[in-house]
């Protein structure tokens, strides 16, 4: 599965921020409560430091003596409550609702939060030892605590700050796209092309950095061009050196055969000059299989052509063959104009009509049709042979297969070379059953 670029800048800079927003919420939550503890504590400390002042025994029992004296003034009652408990907990001056404060004997001060009157308070409880043995005084402020208010503006600030995080991603994320629209706008104009189009790319037309990108792509274009042309010339090399010893061939054949000294070896010098045709026509099959290929195509001259006109002079080139075999070939072409190489048309149309005389038998008739049909160009050859299985008809398009019994000795080549040719042209070859469910129709529909 591939990744986004555009995803991952969301993630990287998605999974900061909201760190930053809690941290930064965090920070302003103890800067607001953080003052008021402290200050608390403050008053806690001096509370406790002014009631121990004034604990005296009496009795054998520890009691507050409110006189001063010269000893700290007393905390105001009504913000400071407080507890003085001997060893075992018993009350022995103060606020009864103050609960008691379990310390461990390690501490001796402890400050902890209380609840009182459905109000969380800070305490702090403090043990110490006095004649009468240990006692321990809890003071409280009970002045309204910063607490819930910090939440509040915790919870507010947190808000905020993710609202602040998704429209800034928003933002982000339409920058992004923003920024990609010429990576895009490269990949639709590589996408848009054809196979035979290696234009180089114009560089001053995309940004910087993936100008080197673009360099990369035009030598890569550049060293196709070079391999394609080199292939074109293997090809146009072979093709005259294959053909030209053996038309030679043929026609030393033929003047053998009519020679009167020849006559007792005539059905030998007829059956190699069988083979020899039969190795023409395989031959000049898988030139035009390799010219039919893709990577052959690349800086094909392609221009347009009338279908009309290549079913016309195809049918003219076979009108002989199909006289010597009793075979009515007709054409029922109507003007229909495609974009192509002429020389790949005709070698389509040819493949076509020759599969056909091959297994239409005498009497019968081959069909060569052109024409356009809801906008589409199209051309097809109909015969009046055995017709093809429709489970057969995926395999014969294979290259070197064959049906079996098939007549003839062919190379299995015609079918594969008409499916490449189609396909090089983005069009599409359908075989199916002809007239009244008899022989085959193999229609080519351009788009």
């Amino acid at each position: 599965m591939t990744s986004s670029i555009s995803r991952q800048l969301i993630f990287w800079l998605a999974v900061p921020l909201m760190l930053m927003a809690l941290c930064g919420a965090l920070v302003h939550y103890f800067n607001s409560v953080a003052p008021g503890v402290i200050s608390s504590d403050r008053r806690l400390k001096e509370a406790a430091n002014a009631l121990m002042a004034h604990i005296v025994v009496k009795d054998g029992r520890a009691v507050i003596d409110a006189r001063a004296e010269g000893k700290p003034a007393l905390p105001a009652t009504d913000t400071i409550k407080y507890a003085l408990r001997d060893g075992q907990g018993r009350l022995l001056a103060g606020d009864s609702e103050l609960p008691v404060v379990a310390m461990s004997s390690d501490n001796s001060q402890l400050f902890a939060m209380l609840q009182l009157d459905h109000r969380s308070l800070r305490s702090l409880t403090t043990r110490f030892d006095t004649p009468a043995g240990v006692v321990f005084i809890s003071v409280v402020d009970a002045r309204p605590t910063t607490v819930p208010a910090a939440r509040f503006g915790f919870m507010s600030t947190l808000l905020w700050d993710f609202v602040q995080l998704d429209l800034t991603l928003v933002l982000v994320w339409v920058g992004i796209q923003q920024g990609l629209r010429p990576v895009k706008k490269l990949r639709n104009e590589i996408a848009d092309r054809s196979p035979l189009d290696l234009r180089p790319i114009v560089e001053s037309s995309v940004p910087r950095e993936i100008a080197p990108v673009v360099v990369t792509l035009n030598r890569l274009f550049a060293m196709l061009r070079t391999s394609v042309q080199s292939q074109q010339q293997f090809i146009a090399n072979t093709a005259h050196q294959l053909r030209t010893p053996i038309t030679g061939m043929q026609a030393q054949l033929d003047v053998l055969i009519a020679e009167p000294a020849a006559q007792p070896i005539r059905s030998r010098l007829l059956t190699l000059q069988e083979s020899t045709r039969q190795l023409s026509h395989s031959a000049n099959q898988l030139l035009s299989l390799a010219r039919a290929d893709p990577a052959a195509n690349l800086t094909a001259k392609n221009q347009p052509v009338d279908l009309k006109a290549i079913v016309g002079e195809v049918a003219a080139k076979f009108f002989d063959r199909a006289l010597r075999a009793n075979i009515d070939l007709g054409v029922e072409a109507q003007s229909a104009t495609v974009h192509a190489d002429p020389s790949l048309l005709d070698d389509l149309v040819s493949n076509l009509v020759d599969n056909a005389l091959k297994y239409t038998p005498a009497g019968g008739s081959i069909t060569a049709s052109t024409g356009v049909r809801n906008g589409k160009a199209f051309l097809a050859v109909e015969d009046t042979g055995p017709g093809i299985p429709e489970s057969e008809r995926q395999r014969v398009r294979q290259r070197f297969y064959r049906l079996p019994n098939s007549p003839g000795h062919g190379s299995g080549l015609g079918l594969a070379i008409v499916d490449e040719i189609a396909k090089l042209y983005g069009a599409s070859a359908a075989i199916a059953a002809g007239a009244d469910a008899r022989g085959t129709r193999i229609e080519v529909r351009f788009p």
